[in-house]
């Protein structure tokens, strides 16, 4: 059989994204790999027994495993080929990420600790891949951050208000209805109950795992889009703060009718994992309610 000249000369072209689906594991690259696990899993045991393991901590794994999922789907579909980053920037960012690891890793500061061990596997993966492929996972990264504990003076400055706020207006709106109830600042008194309100019921714990939970909705529904994140801003606070105001609510009431341990245990979770629920459709409602009055027009979506 008789063949044309171009055809015996032409080559069949490789996958654009052959170097990712075929790579080639080198010495340099298990050792390499064999000191980011030694870098890693020391801080994200601790971080499993002393945050995932709590109501604040507990959307952690979550987080974990669905962030690691969108950066292989990101990568997957991703158009940037790996290329050396530019040691001017990687070097001193991973000189200084170590420098505060080590550091906080001395001195026992766990939260510090842990984001300083995620900066220098970020600038790692910049230097060894370059900006081009971080840029393609920049919300998987971001994403990420949300499993790691917020550093102690955070949760301090951030729930004290709300814990007051909450108290307060509990309290106001129990003792309108004639209930015997004060407050001295987050310590209730109802009857011969005493209650404290906790970060866990000032709303924290809901504002991270919705912040966390509802921005991964929105970027598999609406890609990275300013606006979509404007509205999950917009609406995670005030919805966080509402569902823990009627919880408290409804424990305090609970408490001063049939008694302290009725208050707590199996009632106490139960009412903050049923609320906790409600404010996550309460935030997907929003969306559809709000988001077809301020799309932009002739735009589709990135997750399409």
């Amino acid at each position: 059989m008789l063949q044309t000249p171009w055809a015996s000369r032409t080559t069949p072209k490789r996958p654009r994204f052959a170097r990712w689906r075929e790579p080639r594991v080198l010495i340099a690259d298990l050792v390499l790999l064999i000191g980011a696990v030694a870098l890693v899993l020391p801080t994200m045991i601790e971080v499993a027994r002393f945050n995932w393991s709590t109501e604040q901590g507990g959307h952690g794994p979550l987080v974990l495993a669905s962030g690691l999922w969108l950066i292989w789907r990101e990568l997957k579909h991703s158009a940037a080929m790996p290329k050396m980053g530019s040691l001017t920037v990687g070097i001193p960012l991973l000189l200084l990420s170590l420098g505060v690891f080590i550091l906080a890793r001395i001195t026992g500061i766990l939260e510090i600790e842990a984001f300083a061990m995620y900066g220098a596997i970020v600038s790692g993966a910049y230097l060894l891949v370059g900006s081009a492929v971080i840029r393609s996972v920049w919300f998987p990264l971001v994403y990420l951050a949300f499993a790691l504990p917020p550093p102690d003076t955070v949760v301090a400055a951030v729930t004290q208000p709300m814990k007051i706020l909450i108290s307060s207006t509990a309290v106001s709106l129990l003792h309108a209805f004639g209930l015997p109830i004060a407050s001295s600042g987050v310590t209730i008194q109802i009857g011969q109950y005493q209650l404290l309100v906790a970060a866990a019921c000032a709303g924290l714990n809901s504002i991270i795992t919705l912040s966390a939970l509802c921005t991964f909705y929105m970027y598999l529904r609406h890609g990275a889009n300013i606006a979509a994140f404007a509205l999950v801003c917009a609406a995670v606070i005030p919805v966080a703060v509402f569902a823990n105001f009627v919880r408290v609510v409804t424990l305090i009431l609970i408490t001063y009718y049939f008694g302290d341990s009725a208050g707590q245990g199996f009632v106490h979770e139960a009412a903050g994992l049923l609320l906790f629920v409600v404010s996550l459709v309460t935030i997907f409602a929003i969306d559809n309610a709000v988001w077809p009055l301020i799309r932009p027009k002739n735009r589709k979506s990135l997750a399409q």
